[in-house]
């Protein structure tokens, strides 16, 4: 079995190390920009980071999915260490959180990730896609306010935010505009089938094409052109240490004092919450998007992040979830297996250490673009037009998941597709549990399923149409449960209708079913 495992991940190799440097450049500056947005230290996003990549990547039952900070957390850490006044009382905040994220693996809490529609978690995706392309337009033409919130939601208002994106572009940087065109045109010709067929360039990740691209041209501008150069606070800013002691100083650790405290507890259990339920929505929309269709276990998923949010309190690290945007992007980027979030992992530890300098080269244009093309891959003009021809079932739920993610949360968009999902199943099954047939002197009432009180006034309708002189055949024999009230319901109708001269037949009742033996006519069940 180990043998076969390991060729498993042989054979998707040199695509996942490929991916894992996508997933690396892209997960960097959000790292930092999280941390920035939280209030807590910006090494603390990378930690987050690491073990998403380096431990959570291995304890998950994912293949694709990738954890990290979440921008979705930001207003509840923010607000948390601001409450507590200390973030080193935070971490024990988020090292409980771990631990109650455990007890809901063991609890078998992750099966509530099922009862996620189909249209909702394709509403949730193509939200974040569209919030993707939204946020990263100022980044892209060098109308950076903040980086935090790439990956997050409509953090202002959604006014603000498509305000945003209008003073960006009254505010467009020549250099930075152009490295994103440039950018945007090598992720387009590197998904072309003529790329594809060429042996030299098919194996180069057009991502990493994209940020040599970046760093030349920004290289170039400042030699020749310094009117076009991109500016130092459009370049990814990463923490430098000169030595391993400079490097563990980054690390701070949690203050066991602030157990006394009972508001530690009711943070822990928000963050515990929100998380666990962030990072099942997750994992049903990676598993919505893997090409090979793997299902991953959601226990398993709530107990991966459990342990990777008890070692992140313990040495200074903000709250994980798995993160959909870092996971899309994975995916897009060719990932297969688990491999790649790891790469993404060693690649977070490598620069810390080593190449933080040369990283700092690379434009925040580069990563615009590539989050640009995954935000439209999950948002397709498509994904629309084939939810649309799905029927209002569907498309209404996709359609208001969309809508009210991007003007409220994550959180509550999906409450909300769920909600008008729900909606949705109740009325089709209020109206496929009970069908009438009629013909010039025949009619034929269908109990096709279990058939409650709701269906009551349903039934009476359809009763209603059922004509004089005619003759009524009640089938049942595809309902396994008759409630109560539907069996008054048919006892009135059998009473009322001699004086219509209605002879009514049933078959398919058991005898517990049966309104009324005397006048009935009994079938098999």
């Amino acid at each position: 079995m180990i043998h076969k495992h390991f060729d498993y991940y042989k054979s998707y190799i040199k695509q996942d190390i490929a991916a894992g440097l996508v997933v690396f450049l892209v997960a960097l500056p959000l790292c930092l920009g999280i941390a920035l947005a939280s209030g807590a230290p910006l090494f603390s996003g990378v930690i987050a980071g690491l073990i998403g990549g380096l431990l959570v990547s291995w304890l998950s039952g994912s293949q694709l999915s990738v954890s990290g900070p979440a921008a979705g957390l930001t207003v509840i850490v923010f607000s948390a260490i601001e409450q507590l006044g200390s973030y080193n009382g935070f971490l024990v905040c988020v090292a409980l959180a771990g631990v109650i994220q455990l007890i809901f693996g063991y609890l078998r809490a992750g099966v509530i990730g099922a009862f996620f529609p189909s249209a909702v978690i394709k509403g949730m995706l193509a939200a974040i896609g569209l919030i993707l392309i939204i946020k990263q337009l100022p980044h892209a033409v060098g109308y950076d306010k903040n980086f935090e919130a790439d990956e997050g939601y409509m953090d202002e208002t959604a006014a603000e935010s498509f305000n945003n994106v209008f003073d960006a572009f009254a505010s467009i940087s020549t250099g930075a505009s152009a490295i994103t065109l440039g950018a945007l045109i090598i992720l387009i010709l590197w998904d072309t089938a003529f790329i594809k067929r060429l042996s030299v360039l098919k194996h180069i990740p057009g991502q990493l094409v994209t940020v040599a691209w970046g760093i030349g041209f920004n290289a170039a501008a400042l030699q020749w052109f310094p009117d076009y150069a991109v500016s130092s606070k459009h370049l990814v800013s990463l923490p430098i240490t000169d030595s391993l002691p400079d490097f563990i100083n980054l690390f701070t650790f949690p203050d066991f004092s602030f157990l006394a405290r009972p508001d530690v507890y009711i943070i822990a259990m928000t963050l515990a919450i929100i998380g666990s339920l962030e990072s099942l929505l997750s994992l049903e929309a990676v598993d919505k998007l893997d090409p090979l269709r793997r299902i991953a276990p959601t226990n398993r998923e709530l107990k991966a992040q459990g342990v990777g949010n008890l070692l992140s309190g313990l040495i200074g690290g903000l709250p994980l979830t798995a993160v959909i945007v870092r996971s899309s992007a994975n995916i897009n980027a060719g990932g297969r297996t688990r491999i790649s979030s790891f790469v993404h992992g060693i690649f977070l530890l490598l620069s810390i250490l080593f190449i933080a300098q040369t990283l700092n080269l690379i434009p925040l244009a580069c990563l615009a673009a590539i989050l640009l093309q995954t935000g439209y891959k999950l948002a397709k003009p498509q994904l629309f037009f084939s939810m649309y021809a799905q029927g209002w079932n569907q498309f209404l739920p996709f359609l208001l998941t969309v809508t009210a993610i991007l003007f409220t949360d994550l959180l509550l968009g999906v409450v909300i597709g769920i909600g008008i999902g729900m909606i949705f199943v109740m009325r089709s099954n209020y109206h496929e549990s009970i069908t009438l047939e009629t013909g010039d002197k025949y009619a034929t009432l269908s109990l096709n399923k279990d058939v409650s009180f709701l269906n009551k006034a349903l039934l009476r309708k359809l009763l209603n149409k059922v004509q004089q002189n005619s003759i009524l055949v009640i089938d049942a024999s595809h309902a396994s449960f008759i409630d109560h009230d539907i069996q008054e319901t048919l006892v009135d109708f059998l009473k009322t209708a001699k004086s219509e001269n209605i002879e009514v037949k049933m078959c398919g009742f058991s005898e517990d079913q049966l309104p009324d033996p005397d006048k009935a006519v009994i079938g098999a069940h």
